[in-house]
């Protein structure tokens, strides 16, 4: 079963994208590829139930089990041992990304305090983007009673366009709420 935004996709953004006149194919339109969701829990060294509590609620937030970033070498400075888990992440294709992205643009970031949108600014030039999200706790999911600690993460999208203009075309077609900027509305 298809989300409205995978419809919204398929029926709309795809044809808007090819009559903007940059494309001569179908197949040359930039994809929104995947999403990685990755929260760090430097905390972790001292505390291994940080690391699963993180672990559960990124569960929550995306509906799959994410996997466990280990350190590559000991630092004695950080109490850091090899081999130590020291985040989560979680990569997302196909219906549940779709699911997380209509999630995120139509529940989790209207919650934010103060919102203005999405910084511009965030591209990696080559064409993903990626966005800071300060509070755990924006997400319908996540219930505050059982929250230990406010804690962040990064949600990159990963498009298959080489270029940020096309990439940012993209991402504001699917409906990112960007910042509004002087001379770019």
């Amino acid at each position: 079963m298809q989300n409205t935004l995978t419809k919204k996709y398929q029926e709309q953004i795809k044809n808007a994208l090819m009559t903007d006149g940059a494309y001569k194919s179908v197949m040359q339109l930039p994809k929104l590829e995947k999403i990685v969701i990755n929260s760090g829990v430097g905390d972790a060294t001292t505390d291994a139930k940080l690391l699963e509590s993180v672990v559960n609620e990124l569960t929550a937030i995306t509906g799959q089990k994410p996997v466990i970033t280990r350190s590559k070498k000991a630092i004695a400075t950080f109490k850091l041992r090899e081999n130590q888990g020291i985040g989560a992440k979680v990569t997302l294709r196909g219906e549940k990304m779709w699911n997380f992205i209509e999630n995120l643009i139509n529940i989790a970031l209207p919650r934010v305090r103060d919102f203005k949108g999405i910084p511009n600014n965030s591209f990696d030039h080559h064409g993903n983007y990626t966005l800071g999200i300060k509070e755990q706790i924006i997400f319908t999911e996540i219930n505050y009673d059982d929250v230990k600690k406010i804690r962040g993460f990064d949600v990159t999208f990963v498009t298959s366009s080489n270029d940020d203009e096309q990439a940012r075309k993209l991402l504001k077609a699917i409906g990112l709420p960007f910042a509004k900027t002087k001379g770019n509305n």
